[in-house]
């Protein structure tokens, strides 16, 4: 029999696991889709047409793998799609009108040892047919940069790039993070310089909420992880139609490099992503959301799965996330997840 205080207890515990349950759902949830058919590290996604899109990934070796993969929401299935035209890695992706624009990126050198050789990439691909058109070139090349969408043009922003005299960016040898701000103009297929980014950093990301573009967290100085770079929580607001770079916002909570993104609710949600210091090397799972509106972030339920080299976005309510290495770079190992995980945010009041 149970006593009087005792039963007391007992309510008082089953009140508090709904208040927290409650509590944990009014900041949503987290759900298991179909795993990606081809775990790999260094992707990246984009929403179009309903569907969403996994590219690149990268082999041992430093070898670009240029995979094109199409997952359907309704069926939620993947099918593989005809390989990138240009095989190549930490290339930046944007949508404009039904098409998926690619810029920038690293490939292999011609010969000798594997290095990253920055290069001016910039395609169209159209999902419909599953074909690659060729740009006016980018005019910096570079790599890792990021890639926005704001009303009819687009913005190629940051990116590494090589050291005076190297023909390559490699971790034993110098280079260096650009500020670099590339806008293009689809209608015209022309490129024109503007106002650098402030704090130049790679392996950052970015989203665009009410015309304005958020430039978040990466590293600056070098290009990897394991030697010559710092990753930073720096949050930096531009105006492309005043080309003006505003006040420093609101540092994010964790910083980070190599995570991924999507805008939902008019708030940036950011996941994924890697580091080092001299005692460790992790991923993160932690789930954080900017708010422009209010100049502020907030921390919601982790990812399921830690991991870095992600591809992510938002589709319909919901923040895709998929594969990714659960390793932090330079080890040696790598431990390729084939997860996707997708977070749908509770109704905000």
């Amino acid at each position: 029999m149970i006593s009087l205080s005792a039963s007391a207890r007992l309510g008082a515990a089953l009140v508090a696991a709904l208040v927290l349950a409650t509590a944990v759902h009014a900041q949503g949830r987290w759900l298991k889709l179909a795993p990606f058919p081809e775990p790999a590290e260094e992707l990246l996604g984009v929403a179009a047409n309903g569907k969403f899109y996994v590219f690149c990934g990268l082999a041992p070796g430093w070898k670009p793998i240029g995979m094109v993969y199409e997952y359907d929401p309704g069926a939620d299935r993947w099918t593989k799609k005809n390989t990138m035209a240009l095989p190549s890695h930490h290339v930046s992706f944007t949508e404009y009108k039904g098409k998926i624009y690619a810029f920038g990126g690293f490939v292999l050198p011609q010969s000798g040892p594997p290095a990253w050789v920055p290069i001016d990439n910039a395609w169209e691909y159209d999902p419909a047919r599953d074909t690659w058109r060729a740009l006016a070139p980018l005019p910096t090349r570079r790599g890792s940069p990021v890639a926005v969408t704001v009303g009819d043009n687009m913005y190629v922003i940051g990116g590494a790039v090589t050291g005076p005299k190297e023909s390559a960016v490699h971790p034993a040898r110098a280079h260096f993070s650009t500020g670099a701000v590339e806008e293009y103009d689809p209608a015209a297929n022309t490129w024109r310089s503007r106002t650098a980014l402030p704090t130049p950093r790679n392996h950052a990301t970015a989203g665009v909420v009410n015309g304005k573009v958020y430039v978040i967290g990466g590293r600056v100085g070098g290009a990897f992880v394991s030697s010559g770079s710092s990753n930073v929580g720096v949050v930096e607001e531009y105006d492309p139609a005043a080309d003006l770079w505003g006040a420093p916002k609101a540092r994010m909570p964790s910083a980070r490099s190599a995570m991924a993104s999507g805008v939902l609710g008019g708030r940036i949600h950011v996941t994924g992503g890697e580091g080092q210091d001299y005692r460790s090397m992790f991923t993160f799972r932690a789930l954080e959301a900017y708010d422009p509106a209010t100049n502020t972030w907030a921390t919601l339920p982790s990812m399921p799965v830690s991991r870095h080299g992600l591809a992510g976005g938002a589709l319909g309510n919901r923040l895709h996330m998929v594969s990714g290495d659960v390793q932090s770079a330079g080890t040696g190992v790598q431990v390729h997840a084939d997860s996707h995980d997708a977070y749908e945010p509770a109704i905000r009041p």
